[in-house]
């Protein structure tokens, strides 16, 4: 017989409103939420919230950091060991649930899902898309080559051009275990030869990778920073829109009216510019463009937040250390997201743009017991993840309560 553990004397955030309650779990689900319940086992929560385990809908378990020097350094195997300690820091900061969006292949996935490494349950991109010349294309002037992600058996090549090439590359992502197809539709901030305000790719280019995605019952999730870029692929039907850095008032329009999904990663240039004046080694040209988006990046966030579009909280961990995600919710909150918007961006939200709303991002009945318990004022994000106390994937506590 399963067990029923309850937990009892604290606050739970349901994804909705923040309550005095118990809470049941019974093997890896929630069994009941409410008052006066009982169990065969308790957990003592007094003062604390328990949380639906957090979604961060953009990381890079691969990489750590991004310092492309050191990366040139690291032999080629060293990533997937590192791997699984970016895994495990993201769960042990609460994120119980990530989409990684370009690194992760399915070997990785698998071993999560055997047990042999600890960390997100993850859906995965497996490699990025990106044209000749664009955010993927690691030639140098030298001409060397340094791509953001090394080819292999598992992770097909980034770089693709025409049609044509857009359909065999989908269905190579699809044969690789992709859960969803990634494509950058403008330079990067990252890639010191492009410019994140061009766009990239053509009309029919676009709508090649989005149907041939939905032929396999998958979305498409677009690296996309400049203004025309942006629109280019909310027009072809994309899903979510990844970093939207500079937005006007038409690509607002465009994401209510595809109900589309945007995820900011607005640390990810606050983090890189702090590895800059640390000292990591980057491009002079890397070094401009992380400057000149900082302040454009925030305008744009305040403006599609006052105009109601649906936002999902992602980092871009990887650009910076696994386990520091939590300061996204602190940069949400002061584009002037409301806190309790800034919560459900990263429960509820987070788990309908990742299609998984039925299953976890909530604290009701039925749903997986993934929890956070957290210290303090649920929605004051300062400290947030010095505050994390005890973390549940699946009914277990992968972080026990001290």
């Amino acid at each position: 017989m399963t067990k029923r553990t309850i937990l009892r004397g604290g606050k739970v955030f349901d994804g909705t409103t923040v309550r005095e309650a118990e809470l049941v779990i019974e093997g890896d689900r929630i069994l009941e939420v409410g008052t006066g319940l009982d169990g065969d086992a308790e957990l003592d929560v007094t003062g604390l919230t328990v949380l639906p385990g957090l979604i961060d809908c953009h990381v890079h378990v691969v990489f750590s950091g991004a310092d492309r020097l050191r990366m040139m350094q690291e032999p080629f195997s060293y990533q997937f060991y590192a791997a699984a300690r970016n895994l495990r820091a993201l769960l042990d900061c609460g994120i119980t649930s990530a989409r990684d969006a370009g690194g992760a292949d399915l070997g990785m996935k698998t071993a999560l899902a055997d047990g042999l490494i600890e960390g997100p349950e993850l859906a995965t991109a497996v490699t990025v898309l990106g044209q000749t010349g664009g955010h993927t294309d690691g030639l140098l002037p030298n001409g060397a080559c340094l791509p953001l992600m090394q080819e292999h058996p598992g992770r097909p090549a980034m770089v693709v051009d025409g049609p044509d090439q857009m359909r065999v590359r989908v269905r190579e992502l699809v044969r690789a275990g992709a859960d969803v197809i990634k494509i950058c539709t403008t330079g990067g901030v990252l890639s010191p030869g492009d410019d994140p305000g061009h766009a990239h790719f053509d009309a029919e280019e676009l709508a090649v990778c989005v149907a041939e995605a939905a032929r396999a019952g998958l979305r498409v999730m677009a690296h996309a920073q400049g203004t025309e870029g942006i629109k280019n692929a909310l027009r072809a039907g994309v899903r979510s829109i990844e970093h939207g850095i500079y937005l006007d008032d038409e690509a607002i329009e465009l994401l209510l009216d595809k109900q589309a999904w945007l995820v900011p990663t607005l640390l990810a240039p606050t983090a890189l510019i702090e590895q800059i004046e640390a000292g990591a080694a980057m491009p002079d040209s890397v070094v401009d463009k992380a400057y000149e988006v900082l302040e454009i990046h925030r305008d744009s966030m305040r403006r599609a937040v006052a105009a109601g579009v649906p936002i999902a909280m992602g980092t871009d961990s990887g650009v910076f250390p696994h386990g520091d995600n939590l300061r996204e919710l602190e940069l949400l909150h002061g584009v002037s997201m409301a806190p309790d918007a800034v919560l459900r961006a990263s429960t509820v939200r987070a788990a309908e743009l990742l299609g998984r709303a039925d299953e976890v991002g909530t604290i009701a009945p039925g749903f997986r017991a993934d929890l956070v318990l957290l210290e303090g004022d649920p929605f004051d994000f300062t400290g947030y993840r010095s505050r994390v106390r005890a973390v549940f994937q699946r009914g277990e506590p992968v972080r026990p309560l001290a």
